[in-house]
């Protein structure tokens, strides 16, 4: 509703909710003023959809879209932001025992190998020092704003970077070039979360103790350790569920024909990324017409009799081969235009 309100797409819901209209619109001038703060100082902002995976009644896959953002989403992660930022910093400067969400640099060998490949794509990228700035890296995802490769590179980048964790050092938010910044929104979801409004609690209440100063600076960093452990452990088994999801939906559709990019080269086949978020793997073994091999200096896959490549981003119309439910892998082959027609 809210989405369509700022976008004067629903004169319904602007009767609905006639008394808060003006409030809609000033949150989205601040989301909007907030956004731009965060990216002057060089927040990374990776805009690829995430899979938004439609089940049934019984839980079967039935649909797979691409999950896409909109105004009223932006405006929640914005303020979720700022309230975050906000939090880490007063307990931060008052030097409370405190659990903070901290993203380290990237490890320069990951960039350099990131820079080459990027420097393959086309994408002409410099860095001042030694150690890439959030700057630099927010300069190359905008460089491919709008080509077909964007959603690859970004995903690109992304992987070049160290995953963040929980700790009781206020080090900073690489990616969101925060100098504080704490998980303090979502009690429902996360245990730190939980954790600090406690403390927050405690603080407000006039409850903090030397005692509970104690308890909490010996208990707080197998806090963050053990959350930590347990994001890792809930993102494998996210995504895991994702892969068997998405075998799923596609086992139904073995034998169509589909138009993808390249989305990644190994030497054992190339990945092709379809419209809807799922991946599926070409085999080395059944590339057309020639013996393939992978070529690790531009991140392709080049037939050694014609010279032909497979390139990262490179459009490729496949057919659904095979889907293995025991491994989740989705096999497909590639489809000439000649054999289509």
């Amino acid at each position: 509703d809210v989405k369509n309100i700022l976008e004067n797409t629903d004169q319904n819901a602007k009767k609905r909710y006639e008394k808060l209209l003006p409030m809609f619109f000033l949150m989205k001038e601040l989301s909007e003023k907030l956004r731009s703060s965060r990216h002057h100082r060089g927040s990374i902002d990776f805009d690829f959809p995430e899979s938004k995976i439609i089940l049934n009644e019984a839980g079967k896959a039935i649909d797979v879209k691409p999950y896409e953002a909109n105004v009223a989403t932006r405006i929640i992660e914005d303020f979720m932001l700022m309230a975050n930022e906000t939090v880490a910093q007063e307990y931060c400067t008052e030097e409370i025992p405190f659990v903070y969400r901290t993203h380290d640099n990237p490890d320069p060998e990951k960039i350099e190998s990131l820079l080459t490949l990027l420097h393959n794509q086309g994408v002409k990228i410099q860095k001042a020092r030694e150690e890439i700035t959030p700057k630099e890296i927010q300069n190359i995802i905008e460089s491919i704003e709008g080509l077909p490769n964007e959603s690859m590179v970004s995903r690109l980048v992304l992987r070049s970077m160290k995953q963040a964790k929980y700790t009781t050092e206020c080090s900073g938010h690489f990616g969101l070039a925060a100098k504080y910044y704490c998980h303090f929104t979502s009690p429902i979801r996360r245990y730190p979360d939980l954790q600090i409004h406690r403390i927050i609690k405690e603080t407000l209440h006039n409850k903090f103790t030397t005692r509970r100063f104690s308890h909490y600076d010996a208990i707080l960093p197998k806090v963050a350790e053990q959350s930590s452990k347990m994001e890792r452990r809930a993102e494998e088994v996210e995504r895991e569920v994702c892969k068997l999801k998405k075998a799923e939906y596609m086992r139904r559709r073995i034998g169509e024909v589909h138009e993808g990019i390249i989305s990644g080269v190994t030497n054992w086949g190339i990945y092709v990324e379809l419209p809807n978020t799922i991946e599926g793997m070409v085999h080395v073994s059944i590339l057309p017409g020639d013996y393939y091999y992978y070529d690790e200096k531009t991140y392709s896959m080049v037939g050694e009799r014609t010279g032909r490549t497979f390139k990262l981003a490179e459009k490729a119309k496949i057919r659904v081969k095979d889907v293995d439910m025991m491994l989740k892998n989705i096999d497909f082959e590639l489809v000439e235009d000649e054999d289509y027609e």
